[in-house]
């Protein structure tokens, strides 16, 4: 090969595409790996799993040994999806990584075995390391940090019977040099916390109970006394995530006293993401706020509506130039947001790359006629001014506020909120109302065909008889009210959308990730009927987004043949997550057919979540899902739903990379325990990882099962919650 060539390696990796790929070049010389220059083949291997690239690739030959071992790919290196390494195969790997690697991540490996995780130890130049999601006990933690002496970056899960106690002095002062610590809390403590004296970066998940398994409250009572409390002296970054129930939020403000006493001054980070509807409140948050605001380097900020008022927001925004905003559920807070980053307030509002203003769920909307009003309604002037100041925002998320486009001939119209929305060249991740990509052509539609919104709001409408909805069929023209001028813009402007949520307002799951679980009603709560407007011509529209890799749809009442769906799937073809809640009426599936057309396109699909009320997963469901050749993870989630045994074991068999398998449907126990435990019999022994759980959704035991589950995957996929814009990862070392 050339010196050209050699020199610049994504040239090179092409060059040896065009040349393996053409037959009339290879008739006359044969080009093998043996051939390839070693910075091709080292581009080529980057993108091959550790567990392949150890135990697999590296016996090839010696040339290849050499290459796999190379420290720039073993320097950093990451098991968390490697599903079908066993314990043998990870302890092989982290003998080979002994040395070498730096940075190990873990996360999400429940599967592996306690004592796997002693053959860590082995990794003394390991400086950062991520085993949440791991077994672990505090003597096994106690020996590993002894055994790590340049460790700077920590993550790990705090389990019931942790005990700092049982931490040893070499363990201690390994802490006492952290620079940045993640703990997932499942269980009332302050962890590790107190021995961390340098920290500079605290990351915190609370995810602990309120009762035990045995039925008893937990209590925090305890931690009041312990002499250890955390000071943060140089923190600079602090992040708190709550799961619901109020011992999460009992804990939380155990962890921030201290800042009710001194605010570190080179916090600049600062986000607290509380659900449910009441917020504990915290006395110390306006002072805070004037903190953060003092120094001009504030970076990201989130905070509960219960803690902030409008000036208190004012001064902490004010002179600083942030990357990460999220008001979610706080719409009264929304209108100094904007104010903020469109007039001043905000030194450099181009800095602003993901913004949450997601609005409250579960309240009934009463403004459906789009007179302006409601605090959660959204204005396309104030979004195209935001496009404009916040040019470089790539992660947008407005789930359950409201857009109603009035398109008045006579008084000339008003710009849709997409053609707002499509003025962020750099978006990569968006989520919608659904109401906000109707044209507003329909509002004849939408009158004459349901009642007065306050009876529709309150539950008294009757449900809309099938085949009277808006979708016309291919082969028919589209009227006014099918039109998509105002999405087609969003998606012609903004092709690089990697991520899209479209998402009903109102729409209420019945396996919510941030809400208690509860049996979910049959109608949506709070429903917009505008929402109706978004039919199958707008999810064909979608198909102009080539790059697009996750789709969520959810409270989509408009749509009832899903033939968008499949029209949509034929051009993304790189889709790998898919999620799709209560599409159509949901008294009946009559997307059905289409639904089985679209899986058979899904060649690149990874994850499905699918929740529908009468979704039945029989034979030709699981033959059509067999065609995801690359599913990992499905979980289906169906009130009174059925499912068909022998072919739930079929395509398990058939497809052997699924490693989660949850379906919570209607049926009974022993039915569905029978099938649970057949599927686990057989498939357990070649797939380490394998999760199935199948259980009725309206069992009372449910929530304890839900405790069961790894919480990667409650949080990944099997509980509903959105992912875009949600709390970015900040490292400070």
């Amino acid at each position: 090969m050339s010196g050209a060539v050699r020199g610049t390696p994504q040239g090179a990796v092409k060059y040896a595409v065009r040349t393996s790929c053409n037959d009339d070049m290879m008739a006359s010389a044969s080009v093998g790996m043996s051939d390839l220059s070693d910075e091709i083949l080292l581009c080529i291997l980057r993108h091959v799993p550790v567990c392949d690239l150890l135990l697999n690739v590296a016996q090839v030959c010696h040339k290849l040994h050499t290459l796999c071992h190379d420290k720039t790919l073993l320097t950093r290196v990451s098991l968390s999806e490697e599903y079908m390494a066993n314990d043998l195969s990870v302890r092989l790997i982290l003998k080979q990584l002994a040395g070498q690697v730096q940075s190990l991540s873990l996360n999400g490996c429940y599967w592996l075995a306690g004592s796997t995780m002693e053959y860590l130890v082995r990794c003394k130049a390991v400086t950062h390391l991520d085993i949440t999601g791991c077994r672990l006990t505090s003597l096994r933690l106690s020996r590993l940090l002894s055994s790590l002496p340049l460790l700077k970056v920590l993550a790990f899960d705090v389990t019931p019977g942790f005990s700092s106690a049982q931490l040893s002095s070499e363990a201690v002062d390994s802490l006492s040099r952290l620079c940045e610590l993640r703990q997932t809390l499942l269980t009332p403590s302050y962890g590790v916390v107190p021995c961390c004296a340098q920290l500079r970066s605290l990351v915190l998940q609370f995810d602990i109970p309120d009762v035990t398994r045995e039925g008893v409250g937990v209590c925090c009572q305890l931690m009041v006394g312990q002499s250890s409390v955390p000071h943060y002296q140089q923190l600079e970054k602090f992040s708190a995530r709550l799961a619901p129930g109020e011992v999460n939020q009992t804990l939380l403000l155990l962890y921030l006293a201290v800042f009710s006493v001194h605010v570190p001054e080179r916090l600049r980070i600062f986000l607290v993401s509380i659900p449910g509807p009441n917020p504990v409140h915290w006395p110390a948050a306006r002072s805070l706020a004037q903190s953060l605001g003092q120094h001009g380097d504030l970076e990201a900020l989130q905070l509960p509506r219960s803690w902030l008022d409008s000036l208190s927001l004012e001064q902490a925004l004010h002179g600083n130039s942030p990357k990460y905003l999220s008001f979610s559920r706080c719409p009264a807070l929304w209108p100094q947001v904007f104010q903020s980053l469109l007039d001043g307030g905000v030194r450099d509002s181009t800095q602003l790359i993901s913004l949450n203003v997601s609005g409250i769920n579960h309240v009934p909307y009463t403004e459906c006629s789009g007179i302006r009003g409601g605090e959660d309604q959204l204005v396309a002037g104030t979004i195209s001014r935001l496009a404009l100041g916040c040019s470089n925002l790539k992660h947008l998320n407005l789930m359950h506020t409201h857009y109603h486009h009035e398109n008045t001939p006579e008084l000339g119209g008003e710009t849709h909120l997409c053609a707002s929305l499509a003025k962020l060249r750099h978006l990569r991740s968006l989520t919608l109302p659904a109401c906000a990509l109707s044209d507003g052509l329909n509002t004849h539609h939408i009158s004459t065909n349901t009642t007065s919104p306050s009876l529709l709001f309150l539950g008294l409408k009757k449900s809309p008889r099938v085949g009277l909805q808006n979708y016309k069929s291919a082969s028919e023209p589209l009227s006014s009210r099918d039109s998509t001028s105002g999405l087609a813009q969003l998606l012609a402007d903004c092709p690089y959308l990697e991520t899209l949520e479209i998402v009903g307002p109102g729409f209420v799951s019945a396996l919510p990730r941030l809400e208690s679980c509860t049996r979910a009603s049959v109608e949506p709560r709070g429903m917009c009927a505008w929402a109706r407007g978004l039919g199958d011509t707008h999810l064909a529209a979608l198909e102009g987004l080539p790059q697009l890799r996750h789709l969520t749809l959810a409270g989509l009442p408009g749509v009832l043949k899903g033939t968008g769906l499949v029209q949509m799937t034929k051009q993304c073809k790189d889709l790998q997550v898919l999620s799709l809640a209560n599409i159509g009426t949901l008294k009946t599936m009559t997307y059905t057919p289409a639904l089985l057309d679209t899986l058979k396109h899904c060649t690149q699909l990874k994850e499905l979540r699918l929740e529908q009320p009468y979704l039945n997963a029989n034979k030709s469901f699981f033959e059509a899902l067999s065609c995801c050749s690359h599913l990992q993870r499905v979980c289906l989630i169906s009130r009174s739903g059925t499912f068909d045994p022998v072919a739930t074991e079929t395509f398990m068999e058939h497809c052997r990379s699924v490693i989660m398998c949850h379906m919570f449907m209607g049926g009974t126990l022993v039915a569905c325990r029978t099938l649970q435990k057949a599927l686990l019999d057989r498939f357990s022994a070649e797939r380490s990882a394998l999760s199935v759980v199948i259980y009725p959704l309206q069992h009372e035991d449910l929530p304890s099962v839900i405790r069961d589950i790894p919480l990667t995957l409650l949080d990944r996929i099997t509980l509903f919650q959105s992912h875009v814009a949600q709390a970015p990862y900040f490292s400070s070392c």
